[in-house]
């Protein structure tokens, strides 16, 4: 009989192992593209990835694009640069720094949560931006989800 209870116990700590290990695993969520609901311009990836690394600088309705994001503590930022930018955000930081420092352009404005971002892209025709699909409002044009 302790053979059983052995195996049991061994069971239960495996199964509690991998139970631990699964709820440590990352939650990828979506995450949105925003803009101001006049913009009538087109969007796909490689496009919102050319503006907000500053290689475009306007939308293709021929308004100059102001580029806002979440802060770099919001997983939605993370989730936007590996999903739509295809670096990690410490090489976005890197590369933005680089571009900065060679006065060849501006980073995004960084907010300090979804609603600000929000806020700043509804009250103004030129801004995009980009937050956690779940806090998207109908203020805002959703554009793209990733």
């Amino acid at each position: 009989m302790s053979i059983s209870v052995k195996k049991v116990c061994c069971a239960a700590m495996y199964g509690a192992a991998l139970l631990g290990m699964a709820q440590s695993l990352p939650v990828h969520a979506e995450v949105v593209v925003i803009v101001h609901p006049s913009n009538d311009s087109s969007f796909d990836q490689d496009e919102i990835k050319k503006i907000f690394l500053g290689k475009t600088k306007s939308f293709s309705n021929g308004r100059n694009a102001i580029l806002i994001s979440s802060s770099a503590d919001d997983p939605a930022t993370d989730e936007f640069n590996e999903k739509v930018i295809g670096r990690s955000s410490s090489q976005v930081k890197a590369y933005w720094s680089k571009i900065l420092f060679t006065g060849k352009g501006t980073p995004p404005q960084e907010m300090s949560s979804a609603q600000e971002v929000i806020s700043t892209v509804a009250s103004n025709p030129d801004a995009i931006g980009y937050i956690d699909a779940s806090a998207a409002t109908d203020s805002v044009k959703v554009v793209a989800k990733f």
